[in-house]
C-alpha cells in the first residue's frame, strides 16, 4: 500500500518525515512523553518511506537499524551543528566523524549542515530575532572556502553530500546571505531548500529554486501560519517563541503553495528526499493526523 501511494512521486524521489512533529530537538518539553517507538510507528502508518534523525533516536547502527528496518523505514539524513564560520576544517572533520559514520552506515547519502557558530550568545533561539548576528560582518570568501573543503572531504571520506541548511537565527537566513555563500562556494556545497525557513525569513522559496536549483540536494517541506509569523516578527519574539506560538506547521495547513516545488522536482530531475517537517507542540497538534494530511497533500501536488 505504501509503495503504491508513493508511486505518484518521480523515480528516485522519496518522501520522509521529521520526528519534530513528535518531539522537538531544542524545546525538550515538547513531546517529552512520546516514546520514539510511537514516532516511528506513526511515521510508517502515515505512509512515509523514511525519517530524519531526531533527539530520541539512537546514535548507533546496532540500535537504530532494527528500529527502522522493522518498520520498513530508511534514514533520510541527520542534522550536524557546524562551526566553520569560526573554526577550522580539521576541527570540523573531527567533530563530525561519529555522525558521518552513522549516516554512512545507515545508507544515507546527504548530511544536513546547520551553521551554529556566530549565533547570538547565550540561548540564541530564545533571543529576539532582531538580535541575530549577520553574515556581512565575516569574511564570506574564506567561510565559503572552508565549506567547500569540508564538503569535498565529507564526500571523499564518507560518501556524503553536504546539504547546507539556510535557517532563521543563523548566518544564512536571508536570500541575499544565502546567495553570497553559494556564489562563493564550490560545487561540493549542496543546498538544503527549506520552504518554511525561506518564508519566515521574508522571501519566496521559489527564489532559491530559480537561482540555485542545480545546487539543491535535499528538501524540507515546512509550511507557515502567516498571521502568527507576522505577529512574531512584529513583536520581535524569539525563534522558540514562534515555535511555541505555532508559527510553523505541516504542508497544507498554512499559507504556502507547494505546487511550484512539485513542478521543480518533476522538471529538474531532482533525485533525493523530500522531508515533511514542522516544529510544533504535539499536545496541541496531534502528530499522526497532521503528518498523514501532509503526506496526502504533498502527493496530491504530484498527481495534479
Amino acid at each position: 500500500m505504501r509503495s503504491e501511494t508513493l508511486s505518484a512521486l518521480p523515480s528516485a524521489v522519496r518522501l520522509a518525515v521529521s520526528p519534530l512533529s513528535w518531539a522537538n530537538d531544542v524545546l525538550e518539553d515538547l513531546g517529552a512523553d512520546i516514546p520514539v517507538e510511537t514516532c516511528l510507528d506513526e511515521a510508517a502508518r502515515a505512509g512515509y518511506d523514511g525519517v530524519e534523525l531526531g533527539r530520541k533516536l539512537p546514535r548507533t547502527k546496532d540500535l537504530l537499524a532494527p528500529l527502522l528496518d522493522s518498520r520498513k523505514l530508511s534514514l533520510a539524513s541527520g542534522w550536524h551543528s557546524g562551526q566553520l564560520a569560526e573554526g577550522s576544517v580539521e576541527d570540523e572533520m573531527a567533530a563530525v566523524a561519529a555522525h558521518a559514520d552513522l549516516l554512512r552506515a545507515m545508507g544515507s547519502t546527504v548530511m544536513v549542515y546547520g551553521e551554529t557558530a556566530m549565533m547570538t550568545p547565550g540561548a540564541p533561539l530564545d533571543a529576539p530575532m532582531s538580535q541575530r548576528r549577520q553574515l556581512p560582518g565575516m569574511d564570506v570568501a574564506a567561510y565559503a572556502a572552508r565549506l567547500t573543503d569540508f564538503g569535498t572531504r565529507l564526500a571523499g571520506e564518507y560518501g556524503l553530500t553536504l546539504a547546507y541548511h539556510h535557517h532563521l537565527m543563523m548566518v544564512a537566513e536571508t536570500f541575499d546571505e544565502i546567495s553570497m555563500i553559494f556564489d562563493a562556494a564550490g560545487p561540493s556545497v549542496g543546498l538544503l531548500l527549506d520552504t518554511g525557513h525561506a518564508a519566515a525569513a521574508g522571501f519566496a522559496y521559489t527564489q532559491l529554486i530559480e537561482r540555485f536549483g542545480d545546487r539543491i540536494v535535499h528538501i524540507h517541506l515546512k509550511d507557515v501560519r502567516a498571521p502568527i509569523l507576522d505577529r512574531v516578527r512584529a513583536r520581535d519574539l524569539s525563534f522558540n517563541d514562534g515555535v511555541r506560538s505555532g508559527m510553523f506547521t505541516v504542508p497544507g495547513d498554512g499559507s504556502l503553495d507547494f505546487a511550484p516545488l512539485a513542478r521543480f522536482v518533476r522538471e529538474s530531475g531532482y533525485r533525493g528526499w523530500l522531508v515533511v517537517e514542522a516544529e510544533q507542540d504535539p499536545a496541541i497538534v496531534p502528530p499522526l493526523p497532521a503528518v498523514t494530511a501532509a503526506f496526502h497533500h504533498i502527493l496530491a501536488q504530484f498527481s495534479a
